[in-house]
């Protein structure tokens, strides 16, 4: 049986490396279904520093939005099955969630520089010395999860406290944290080796892993927290345990498939022992990006915060359109890591100037999907926000944060992508201080002056996003044409 899956396995990628191959030896053009198969299957022949850039966006984009929505997925299955729990169970949930930044800001940012290195290797041609970052990415990703782990398993109960937990939820859910927070290891190993995935051009080996995780997950939820047929009923708990196995088994099948050769980076024993010199500077590469996110985060904090100023119906419609918005653009974030990828490559290959021809493609194909985007909220925002409330002091608030912001996504299409790439090229704290300036500096006391100062209300803070975004990218674009970004050294 193993035999024969390995070889239907076998003979879908040689179908899609032939039809990938093709097009940069020079043949006929592909068609759209072989393209379409190419970006799910994946090819280790695939050259994207050669070739079509146009087809290497979208070899590279399609799993990685499809990644990106499997990772959210995680979060989106707990709340719904511990909603059927009661409040104290799922309040258990969100507060953990809200704890879990800090990790992913850790994540991130690691993944952020674990790309670029990863990338710049695989352009170089040097498959052992990307073997050799991807094993010090995985070094110091176990170790930082060790001592996330140690701290928040044994200090669960304390950090619900601290984020305000009722003594109820704290006695129901401490259960939960100390196992999401003890077993962050499969949250951590998870991001970093998908991050060498993405870098090295193996999207669809990340996407697929991240199927099987979640796939384990809808199963298991229901199972550990309701004790369906022979599992223990475990409650909020039973969420955690699933959830840790979904993301451990994707783990192992990520781990399989780096130390077996199946994938562009292989990841040998012998190189599984600490390089000084390589691990700083993975550091300092990945320093840049989990400052970046941090940043974006508490900035974010800080709307909502100047947002709850006029009612819970503000807030409330605030939070349903950045549902809406954060659906919308999962694409755009697909082109943007594609950009990261193509830069890095190319640069290691010695071609900065395809490199910079792959920003601008990639950022004009995004702005036209966002100016779609655009059109869409303009025309249909009622509908959008219908699907999720039909509360008349809450719609209204909904509608005009979908519209007042989406003024700004052709601009914000390149920013996305610019700031991706200048991340792909390793160079992390240039667009951390775009976001410094442009966030702190700007959005937030433009967004308190027009909302305080004028007569537009809450909606003087969404088109302080507007604006501060449209800057954003501006700046970026501005920054990027100066071409420092090209003789970054990762």
């Amino acid at each position: 049986m193993d035999e024969l899956l390995n070889k239907s396995v076998e003979t879908e990628i040689a179908a899609a490396e032939r039809a990938t191959d093709g097009a940069t030896a020079g043949e006929q053009p592909v068609g759209a279904w072989a393209t379409l198969r190419a970006a799910f299957v994946g090819s280790v022949h695939q050259d994207f520093t050669r070739g079509s850039i146009g087809r290497a966006i979208f070899l590279l984009a399609v799993p990685m939005v499809l990644e990106t929505l499997m990772e959210s997925l995680f979060g989106v299955v707990n709340a719904f099955w511990v909603s059927r729990l009661g409040q104290d169970s799922l309040a258990t949930v969100g507060l953990t969630e809200s704890m879990l930044t800090i990790i992913f800001a850790v994540c991130i940012g690691l993944g952020m520089g674990t790309t670029a290195m990863i990338a710049r290797r695989i352009g170089e041609g040097r498959r052992e010395a990307a073997g050799d970052a991807a094993a010090q990415a995985i070094i110091l990703g176990v170790a930082t999860s060790l001592v996330i782990g140690a701290f928040g398993f044994t200090f669960a109960p304390a950090l619900l406290r601290l984020m305000g937990a009722s003594p109820s939820v704290v006695a129901v859910g401490a259960g939960y944290p100390r196992i999401i927070y003890g077993a962050n290891i499969c949250i951590v190993l998870l991001f970093l080796n998908n991050a060498v995935f993405r870098g090295s051009g193996d999207a669809s080996i990340a996407m697929r892993a991240l199927w099987l995780g979640n796939a384990i997950n809808l199963v298991l939820d229901p199972c550990f927290i309701f004790g369906l047929a022979f599992f223990p009923r475990l409650g909020v708990t039973g969420s955690a345990i699933a959830t840790t196995i979904g993301r451990g088994t994707a783990v192992v099948f990520q781990i399989w498939v780096l130390t077996t050769g199946r994938s562009r980076v292989r990841v040998h024993l012998a190189q599984l022992r600490p390089q000084l010199d390589l691990t700083l500077r993975l550091v300092r590469v990945s320093l840049g990006g989990m400052f970046q996110f941090l940043i974006a985060t508490a900035s974010w904090v800080v709307i909502v915060r100047l947002v709850s100023a006029f009612g819970s119906a503000a807030v409330a419609g605030y939070t349903v359109a950045l549902r809406i918005i954060v659906v919308a653009i999962l694409p755009s974030w697909g082109m943007s890591n594609a950009a990261a990828t193509l830069v890095g490559q190319n640069l290691g290959a010695g071609q900065p100037e395809r490199a910079e021809k792959s920003v601008w493609k990639t950022g004009f194909v995004n702005m036209l999907f966002l100016a779609g985007v655009t059109l869409l909220f303009l025309l249909f925002a009622e509908r959008l926000v219908g699907v999720f409330t039909s509360d008349p002091a809450i719609v209204p608030y909904a509608v005009d944060c979908l519209r007042f912001i989406s003024y700004g996504y052709v601009f914000y299409a390149w920013g996305m992508v610019v700031a991706g790439s200048f991340n792909g090229a390793g160079d992390t704290y240039t667009p951390t201080l775009i976001n410094l300036v442009c966030f702190w500096l700007f959005q937030i006391p433009l967004a308190y002056l027009l909302a305080r100062h004028t007569a537009l209300g809450a909606r003087g803070i969404f088109l302080a996003i507007m604006i501060s975004e449209s800057v954003l990218a501006v700046v970026c674009i501005l920054v990027f044409r100066r071409g420092h970004w090209k003789t970054k050294r990762v």
